[in-house]
């Protein structure tokens, strides 16, 4: 599906209305290719904190130039600022002398991360100015322009060596719809990022389970974590049975229909797993739907419904998947939330009933998980997929315009958020929930 109102925008009439009537005017987000550089360009470093000797050498790592002083006529891809030296509120003055002059040095798709401290962590003065840190990464978000994205990464000390996926993931375009996060590292596990010999192929060797990936989000996950090198084994129910096995041969997966709200699924999906493939390295509870009525005409069992297959099926599946250890050491348990779920939505609170307890169901296991395991979910917008292509138009376009890039994001920008969670590298990323909505205007 393609978001019309963009292509009319760039068209000759269409940028004439832009500029004398104000009309929103989307710019044409960068987003990653398989092959291609992780960030074209260089990226500014700045601050002063824990990180800010290693930065250098952690975006070396990655394959990203940097500098450390701003270059008279020199443009930029992204800015890093670590602000974890940042303890009282007088400094945080800090971050204007740095950001304000090189503002208008910024490419186009450019991305900002400033790096603190967790505030629970610390005390007093320092407490209060890290978390100050959250609505100037925010407000920033909403005024960067030109596809810009901004993000705010909470380090925990001890974890400086745990930062490398989520710079490699905000700082490229592979987070080209994900913007205005709070992204917490080393909060919840005491464990570390794994190193990687190949961060092209980042979840070579592992097997990946995805629900609900015949077509829509599902299949881009699919594709995504196949992209980075893992064995996909898809499911969903057993109408969508053809468009499942078409897409899993593409991937050289492995597939398993039936319905996830069955008693024994959770049973059938472990023995699967178990005896097919040895375990499963990680797990995306993606399968959903919505019944939306508001809630004077809503019936029990359409209410019911939506809970059981977007929220009970996927607490029970990963009950019995931990209990019976399938899931492998290290592994990976990653959820499907909502913008419903943060903001509410009309016409769907049973839906956002379970998209928030989405959220509840990783607050419950962060901190309960063993072995390197971890648990996160990913929020998502306004997405363009022929389920979106059904909204009324006035409605689609209020959903698609009211974010900070004035347009609706794509299922790889889902995928792209979850193959980050999935990385190896990203064991201390553990407990976060982040939206991938363009960064709303409204509302969250």
């Amino acid at each position: 599906m393609t978001d019309k109102y963009q292509g009319f925008v760039s068209s000759p009439i269409g940028k004439l209305l832009v500029k004398n009537l104000g009309l929103p005017n989307p710019t044409k987000l960068d987003r990653y290719k398989a092959g291609d550089p992780l960030v074209s360009g260089t990226v500014l470093v700045g601050g002063r904190g824990r990180l800010i000797e290693s930065l250098p050498g952690l975006l070396d790592v990655l394959g990203i130039d940097s500098a450390s002083a701003q270059a008279e006529g020199e443009k930029y891809k992204g800015l890093v600022f670590d602000a974890t030296g940042i303890t009282t509120v007088e400094q945080l003055v800090e971050l204007q002398a740095f950001f304000t002059p090189v503002m208008r040095s910024l490419k186009s798709c450019a991305r900002v991360v400033v790096i603190g401290t967790p505030p629970a962590l610390v005390e007093g003065s320092e407490e209060i100015a890290q978390r100050a840190l959250e609505g100037f990464t925010r407000s920033l978000g909403k005024e960067i322009g030109k596809g810009g994205t901004v993000q705010l990464v909470y380090v925990a000390d001890g974890y400086e060596d745990s930062v490398l996926s989520t710079l490699g993931f905000l700082l490229s375009p592979k987070s080209a719809y994900v913007s205005g996060q709070v992204v917490r590292i080393g909060t919840h596990a005491e464990t570390h990022g794994s190193a990687l010999a190949d961060w092209t192929q980042p979840l070579a060797g592992k097997v990946a389970f995805v629900t609900g990936a015949s077509r829509g989000i599902g299949e881009e996950i699919a594709r995504v974590l196949h992209r980075d090198g893992a064995k996909v084994v898809g499911l969903d129910v057993p109408q969508a049975a053809d468009e499942l096995v078409k897409v899993m041969n593409e991937l050289d997966g492995d597939w398993l229909t039936l319905d996830i709200t069955a008693a024994d699924a959770p049973q059938r999906i472990a023995h699967h797993l178990k005896e097919k493939h040895g375990g499963v390295d990680i797990v995306v509870h993606n399968a959903g739907v919505t019944m939306d009525k508001k809630l004077a005409n809503q019936t029990p069992e359409r209410f019911g419904k939506v809970l059981q297959i977007n929220l009970e099926a996927p607490e029970r599946i990963t009950a019995e998947l931990l209990d019976q250890k399938v899931v492998n050491a290290n592994g990976r348990i990653i959820g499907v939330a909502s913008i419903a779920g943060i903001a509410g939505n009309l016409g769907q609170t049973s839906y956002a009933a379970s998209k928030a307890g989405v959220i509840g169901f990783v607050d419950s296991l962060a901190d309960r998980l063993e072995d390197g395991i971890t648990i996160n979910a990913v929020a998502p917008g306004f997405i363009i997929t022929q389920m979106t292509a059904a909204v009324p138009f006035a409605t689609r376009e209020v959903g698609q315009r009211l974010n900070a890039m004035a347009q609706g994001g794509l299922p790889v920008d889902v995928a792209e958020t979850i193959a980050w969670y999935a990385s190896p590298a990203s064991t201390a990323v553990n407990g976060n929930v982040v939206r991938v909505c363009g960064q709303m205007m409204l509302g969250a």
